[in-house]
């Protein structure tokens, strides 16, 4: 028999099922295996070792030295095999660490708030959540999800789309107590307009101008990496933002904020989505757990 047609944890599993029901017929039972069954296959597995496991001399089992060391080996390695199994498959269980990426808006406003439900539905899976709205790797990240805005452009991902967030400009009071509150697309060139730093960001803001929609441009030297700083630029007075509703929909209700030019917004959308590596093989439980509660509980 050649090394790889043995079944090494099996004859483990058998001869640990010797010594813990205390001899050869017990074993065949808990086996599903006839007594003869054992006994030739713990003679081949003392043959194979070149050292005697069990005293058959005895009406009662007894384990030589060689078998006392090998049953606790045999006992460790099959716990490390269930553990190995366990943890490939929290398949179905829904257990174990998920690593999230996602802009610091998204992960402040609209993932936060779900995390202590997902949480009691899911006691058995720990959450590792990064903020940045860079688009990362997955694979150098080591991120099983990520949440992101826009069409994706990697075909290695798969997206599970959210939803979609409105778009609207703002300011705060005391900025538009000092600058006025713009009223025409003209009256926007009068105004510091906030923007992005990162690549992918727009090079302007989509606003109707006579039935049409034009772009106005940013304004040099004021852009950020990151909503969460376009957001606190905007509550300090700095100029007027661009940004998802859901971002500065509670500083709108308690004021902070005030929308401006909604009647010239075009109403584009912003969609987001939860993406995460394909292999093709079915999805980890406790991703899988995840991006069904998100699916059913995120609303932008």
């Amino acid at each position: 028999m050649s090394r790889q047609d043995i079944n090494r944890s099996g004859e483990m599993e058998v001869f640990v099922s010797v010594v813990e029901r205390g001899g050869f017929s017990a074993a065949a039972v808990a086996r599903r295996m006839t007594p003869s069954a054992v006994s030739k296959l713990v003679a081949r597995l003392e043959r194979r070792l070149g050292a005697r496991l069990v005293n058959r001399s005895t009406r009662k089992l007894q384990l030589t030295p060689e078998g006392c060391a090998f049953y606790e080996r045999s006992v460790a390695i099959l716990t490390n095999i269930a553990e190995a199994e366990r943890f490939a498959s929290a398949g179905e269980q829904a257990a174990g660490r998920i690593s999230i990426n996602t802009s610091g808006s998204f992960g402040n406003h609209v993932l936060a708030p779900l995390i202590p439900a997902f949480m009691a539905v899911h006691p058995d899976i720990t959450l590792d959540i990064t903020h940045t709205d860079k688009v990362v790797d997955l694979l150098e990240e080591r991120a099983d999800v990520a949440i992101r805005a826009g069409p994706l452009k990697t075909s290695s991902l798969i997206a599970r789309k959210l939803g979609a967030a409105r778009k609207i400009i703002v300011a705060s009071p005391d900025y538009l107590k000092q600058r006025g509150e713009p009223r025409s697309a003209n009256d926007l060139h009068n105004h510091r307009r906030i923007g992005f730093s990162y690549s992918r960001a727009l090079e302007g803001w989509p606003i109707l101008d006579k039935g049409e929609t034009i772009t106005i441009p940013l304004t040099p030297g004021l852009q950020v990496g990151d909503g969460e700083a376009m957001r606190y630029l905007a509550l300090a007075g700095a100029g007027l933002a661009m940004m998802t509703e859901f971002t500065v929909r509670t500083d709108i209700a308690a004021g902070r904020l005030h929308p401006v030019v909604e009647d010239l917004n075009p109403g584009d959308l912003e969609e987001f989505y939860a993406v995460y590596i394909g292999h093709g093989g079915p999805l980890p439980a406790r991703v899988r757990a995840l991006l069904d509660f998100l699916a059913k509980h995120v609303r932008l």
